[in-house]
């Protein structure tokens, strides 16, 4: 048997090294999730000086960038709140430190954001929470012109948290004034929102809702009558933002498990003890085949094999459900090290490689952005020299008009609260 000479062998792992890198998509969606909800990932907790915090979004941009990333889905409104001057909304207590208070010296964190994520080439989604309104009870910096302060009977406590009542037109209508007010102002490329609909259910503790069932006198029974809330407010999001501006797309990152097969024959080989369907009254695939949404990342943060919820199970699931709509998967980097499974270098890689078999499934989205900060189990450093060594563009959403050419600034305000001076006058108050 001929032994190949060591050129021939150099040539042949430069041929594969190649043919690895071309095999990349062209068109690929690559994000990260930035939280900003209990300062997960930014601004750092206690980080309350502007200069500080602007420098700390730059250095996680362009580690991104470096990773290969095109683009990032940052959460500005968390609780009722704003990371941008909002006529409707407080300052959020994530960004200064007190709900209310505006940074000082002044400057507008989502304008900010915005234009430093576009000068890089990649997309900016803006990710709202519409139901959560109290993080903490008891324990939240909650500002007199809260609006849990002005309608508290728009609002229902369960466990420790302020929830929106979602059965209510009032609160539907506020919602959907707050984002499109965001999408009017801001040239934000996504609005996005996560699995928070309903909240996750405290074992025997009934969300506090039937004063609203009642109220309603509707036919139908609670649960569909809770998913209709639902149906509702996404259906109205889904026009205000195309009102607004057409070509700003409105994505979902649900759960992983929309149903378990065992209550439905369309639902997934899975064991969730909670499921977007029967407990947080979130019904995806209605959203997707009525086509209110123009993508879907389910959250599919567990690993390959998992016992009761396996990615590869739930990845092959998703690219069969949905419905044409634009599909990227949720990643858990932040599991790195959780178990022997996350110890594993080869569970990432082996998780993009296995979601890039499917045609229908356009990237990923990882959640969340601190995790990259240690280069986990080398995973930066995987990503930057080889599965996104090459850049991608972000996928085309086809249904979509294109983005015109437009001036990046942003319109005033009623009470023009984007002067420096208004803004000091307002902190004042607030003292």
């Amino acid at each position: 048997m001929k032994i190949p000479n060591r050129r021939t062998t150099l040539l042949v792992c430069l041929f594969l090294f190649t043919t690895s890198l071309f095999a990349q998509p062209a068109s690929e969606f690559r994000g990260v999730w930035i939280a900003s909800v209990d300062n997960i990932d930014w601004p750092p907790k206690g980080m309350m000086n502007p200069d500080s915090q602007r420098t700390e979004f730059i250095r996680q941009l362009d580690m991104h960038k470096m990773n290969g990333m095109n683009a990032v889905i940052v959460q500005v409104r968390p609780a009722a709140d704003a990371f941008y001057p909002s006529p409707f909304e407080p300052w959020s207590q994530w960004l200064t430190g007190r709900q209310g208070q505006p940074p000082f010296p002044y400057y507008d964190p989502l304008d900010f954001m915005i234009r430093e994520t576009h000068k890089r080439g990649m997309e900016f989604h803006a990710w709202c929470n519409p139901y959560r309104a109290d993080f903490k009870i008891g324990a939240s910096s909650i500002a007199p012109n809260h609006i849990t302060k002005i309608h508290p009977e728009w609002f229902l406590d369960y466990g420790d948290k302020k929830y929106f009542d979602p059965a209510s037109n009032q609160v539907q209508k506020f919602v959907v004034k707050v984002v499109a007010d965001i999408v009017h102002r801001y040239d934000v490329d996504a609005i996005h929102m996560d699995d928070y609909f309903y909240p996750y259910r405290i074992a025997g503790k009934e969300f506090p809702d039937d004063e609203s069932y009642k109220r309603s006198k509707t036919k139908l029974n609670k649960d569909d009558w809770r998913r209709s809330n639902v149906d509702s407010i996404m259906k109205k999001l889904a026009i205000a933002i195309k009102k607004e501006k057409p070509w700003v797309q409105f994505g979902i990152s649900p759960f992983s498990v929309w149903r378990n097969k065992d209550k439905d024959p369309k639902g997934s080989d899975s064991k969730a003890g909670q499921t977007n369907y029967d407990d947080l009254y979130a019904d995806i695939l209605l959203w997707l085949k009525e086509k209110w949404v123009d993508y879907v990342a389910p959250q599919l943060y567990l690993e390959i094999g998992h016992e009761k919820i396996d990615y590869a199970k739930m990845l092959d699931w998703w690219s069969k459900n949905s419905f044409g709509r634009n599909l990227y998967i949720g990643l858990g980097i932040y599991r790195s090290g959780s178990n022997a499974a996350w110890k594993n270098p080869n569970e990432l890689p082996n998780q993009i490689k296995l979601l890039r078999q499917y045609s229908n499934v356009h990237g990923s989205i990882y959640f969340s952005s601190k995790s990259f900060n240690n280069n986990p189990n080398g995973w930066s450093d995987s990503l930057r020299n080889n599965y996104y060594k090459l850049p991608a563009k972000v996928p085309e959403i086809e249904w979509l008009p294109k983005k015109p050419n437009q001036n990046n600034s942003i319109s005033s305000l009623p009470g023009d609260l984007h002067n420096p001076a208004n803004q000091a006058g307002s902190a004042k108050g607030q003292k």
